[in-house]
């Protein structure tokens, strides 16, 4: 008996499943409910041990229906790596109860849900905009939005806060002294607003405000073609773009139906596993700078440069390279990069050692990360943390065991695992996963397999230029794909990899046409950056700033 089945017997005798749609589409199990039961349903699920993770809710806009909104619900069982989709719909001007009392982390995602589509979430204690300014009027993500239509916002709110239980809310404390921290300061990476009341040193309360960096990603999603949607991906998190491209390209390869060749799988997992060591030297080298250790910023930054090195010899680009394509890799892998990889990753792995050498082991860093604002593992999977942030609380979960994908599963490496979920054991875990993605990188280029770099479907993959310049067959596939666009079956799929960050998962929806219908982006900050008031409460503001840190949080995939 599968899971869905499972689960519909475990519900018979809790709601009317008469009113439940149970389906199995492209591998995802899905659940569509009545509005009115889905917060019960949500707090079942999670309190008889089912789905302890929530990772994502989004909105879809349906203008044309009866009940115009979706709201999508992506759950997670971490004991057997299973997935569920809830869906329900709400009509215009209806509303839904929120899913905070089951998971805490629901609630950004609903200010994200009211922002983009003006979707109610009842029993919300703060849904106000989150992405979009206070001035800005309207929900672009709806269909009838124009995606031309950008609002400048001419000045910025008075500092303000979430309303909590024995919170005045917006009401200012006179015993206190408001505070802004950032946007524009360097620990903020200036485009964070962290809005606090301070009494002396000590935080008593405080709000972080996003969307400096905003610049509706999704909605570009829904007005390019498929292939064009690659390099938006790259300015997600722009310090390991080919995660983003990765993941993205495999959600839609998923909705297709299509596998990729074994040496375009291999060329992912490298690229992926230098992508993870050059976002953690960022997180570290300017983790560190921000505790006043300068030297660490440029020794990291040394190791970063020399992958860009063998990123702009494979593609031409450094930053946003834009390297995968549906179907497989952009182009082949030029001759000896593979053994120029083998080299350098034994240059990072004795530059870790080093660089660990310098961070972990000095006492001033000890002194300021250890037993500081730690995160419990059931506060954790609460938030709905993923990645190095989950791994430091104790909580041994990485997609690439879980859920292995591209051949993970045929490789020999580790998931480092911290125990007080503090800001030291975040810096050791990435320590750690550096090491082990040079391992992982080594065992692939050692046994990088022949054959082609993409699959040959002309419905797909564009012909080479060779082709469509040496003949008239390659001219019209060239042609046709470029007028026609990829058109991946009506459908919907939530994919997920295991970025340097955490869970980086794409909720598809496409209705047969070229371009997607929905793009829903899971970024890993996003569900960490969250908690970060109460992770905080009580804490120094130097201490502020080194949780900041230690979450690596990236604005572009933050905001998107």
């Amino acid at each position: 008996m599968n899971k869905l089945e499972n689960l519909k017997q475990l519900l018979a005798g809790k709601f009317k499943i008469e009113n439940f749609k149970f389906t199995h589409a492209v591998g995802d199990d899905v659940i569509e409910v009545p509005k009115e039961d889905a917060p019960a349903l949500l707090l079942f699920l999670r309190e008889s041990g089912q789905f302890d993770f929530l990772m994502d809710v989004c909105g879809a806009d349906y203008p044309n229906r009866e009940r115009r909104f979706d709201v999508v619900y992506n759950l997670f069982n971490s004991k057997d790596a299973s997935r569920l989709r809830i869906k329900a719909q709400v009509g215009e001007g209806e509303s839904i109860g929120t899913a905070i009392p089951a998971y805490r982390g629901a609630d950004w995602f609903e200010r994200e849900a009211y922002d983009m589509f003006g979707i109610i979430f009842d029993g919300h204690p703060n849904l106000r905009k989150i992405l979009t300014h206070h001035q800005f009027v309207g929900h672009p993500l709806r269909k009838d939005y124009d995606a031309n239509n950008q609002q400048a916002c001419t000045n910025s709110l008075p500092i303000h806060f979430n309303n909590e239980p024995g919170s005045p809310g917006d009401v200012l404390n006179d015993k206190y002294l408001p505070l802004n921290i950032g946007p524009s300061h360097t620990a903020m990476h200036g485009t964070l607003r962290v809005m606090a009341e301070m009494d002396g040193e000590t935080i008593v309360r405080c709000n972080n405000e996003i969307g400096y960096l905003h610049r509706c990603f999704e909605k570009m999603a829904e007005t390019h073609p498929y292939n064009q949607v690659i390099p938006y991906t790259d300015r997600l998190n722009y310090c390991s773009a080919p995660m983003n491209n990765i993941g993205y390209c495999k959600a839609v390869e998923r909705l297709l139906g299509v596998e990729i060749p074994p040496k375009a799988q291999a060329m992912r997992v490298i690229l992926a596993e230098l992508s993870r060591i050059i976002d953690h030297t960022i997180a570290i080298g300017t983790g560190a700078m921000d505790l006043g250790a300068l030297t660490s910023f440029f020794y990291m930054f040394g190791m970063r440069e020399k992958v860009y090195g063998l990123f702009e010899k494979l593609c031409g680009a450094r930053l946003t390279v834009s390297m995968t394509r549906i179907g497989g890799m952009a182009q082949d892998a030029p001759e000896g990069w593979f053994d120029e990889v083998l080299a350098l990753v034994k240059e990072i792995r004795k530059g870790t050692d080093e660089m660990a050498a310098m961070v972990i082991d000095n006492k001033i860093f000890i002194q300021r990360t250890k037993n500081v604002c730690p995160v419990s593992a059931a506060d954790a999977i609460q938030w709905g943390y993923t990645g190095p942030m989950l791994r430091a609380c104790g909580v041994n979960l990485d997609i690439r065991k879980a859920q292995p994908y591209y051949g993970y599963d045929a490789l020999d490496f580790d998931v480092p695992v911290g125990t007080n979920g503090d800001i030291y054991d975040r810096y050791l875990v990435r320590f750690e996963e550096m090491r082990q993605s040079v391992r992982i990188i080594e065992q692939v280029c050692k046994n990088v397999p022949g054959g082609d770099y993409t699959i040959r479907d002309k419905g797909i993959v564009l012909p080479e230029k060779k082709d469509v310049y040496g003949n008239i067959e390659g001219l019209m596939n060239h042609f046709m794909l470029i007028i026609k666009g990829l058109r991946p079956p009506v459908g919907e799929v939530y994919d997920a990899t295991e970025a340097a960050n955490g869970e980086l998962g794409f909720y598809l929806v496409s209705d047969g046409s070229a371009n997607p219908y929905r793009l829903k982006v899971r970024p890993p900050c996003f569900a960490i950056y969250q908690s970060f008031p109460t992770v905080v409460k009580g804490a120094m503001l130097a201490d502020a700033i080194a949780t900041v840190a230690s979450m690596n949080l990236i604005a572009g995939e933050l905001d998107r």
